[in-house]
């Protein structure tokens, strides 16, 4: 489908824009939630990209629904239409089969949902930001279910915060195989930690799959994660992005829209 659209993902720590031209991903940005007086001015720049082609709208997905408000407002304002929004405005584009549907989070079902479109088969998404998720779909495309744990960031946070001498460590690559000061510890701790928890999961995953998933790695703190990792089939960026597009795509085109 030839869409011409802007897409909007509210995360709990950044807001991210797509904008998709004749079905392609032309644009994309992330925003910090601290920063939201540049939002508008993103948003605008966004939007000049299709406001002139056929049929442009705009589809979003939120984690955050404090923010919803405020986005419908700033949004309507620049370009005179509503957002719709998956799960109230727009449908979700695969089945679900966890104990509680309705609160399995969005991004979560849409990362898995552009990967299986992409992959054709049974997949696992690890989306690494302010927390991490490692979740999993079968060869259907039928979101199954996963785990979500603290992400880099907030783990790195967590053993300052709430200790009295650990020291406040930046994320990095180690560049060690021991970690021979506390700042070194405690970036081995995390870093490998975070690592050894999706490779554990990921084989679970298999053993209950009754195959090796491809895994795809997504978020802020991918690329630092998981780059050249052979585990790691692909790192996608904006997959998220991709999943929203789909879900709107697929909505209309199942309602004749």
């Amino acid at each position: 489908m030839d869409i011409n659209l802007l897409v909007l993902n509210v995360g709990n720590s950044r807001l991210a824009l797509g904008v998709f031209q004749a079905g392609e991903l032309k644009h994309a940005d992330h925003l910090d939630h601290a920063h939201q007086s540049n939002w508008p001015g993103a948003i605008r720049h966004a939007w000049e990209m299709i406001a002139k082609t056929s049929q442009p709208a705009i589809a979003g997905a939120s984690v955050n629904p404090a923010l919803n408000a405020s986005i419908d407002t700033m949004v309507r304002e620049i370009t005179g239409l509503a957002v719709q929004w998956i799960g109230h405005d727009i449908d979700l584009p695969i089945k679900v089969c966890t104990d509680q549907p309705e609160k399995t989070g969005q991004d979560r079902i849409l990362n898995i949902a552009a990967a299986h479109e992409q992959m054709g088969k049974a997949c696992v998404v690890v989306d690494a930001g302010t927390a991490i998720t490692i979740d999993v779909c079968n060869d259907n495309g039928d979101f199954l279910g996963g785990a979500i744990a603290p992400g880099l960031k907030l783990q790195l946070g967590a053993l300052h915060d709430k200790t009295a001498a650990l020291p406040s460590v930046s994320p990095a690559i180690p560049q060690t195989n021991i970690g021979r000061s506390t700042e070194q510890a405690i970036l081995h701790g995390v870093y490998y930690g975070l690592r050894g928890l999706v490779k554990e999961l990921v084989e679970n995953y298999a053993t209950e799959l009754g195959t090796w998933p491809e895994i795809i790695a997504t978020g802020g703190d991918a690329q630092l994660l998981f780059e050249n990792w052979e585990l790691i089939h692909a790192i996608s960026p904006d997959l998220t992005l991709y999943g929203i597009a789909l879900a709107y795509a697929n909505h209309h085109i199942d309602h004749e829209t």
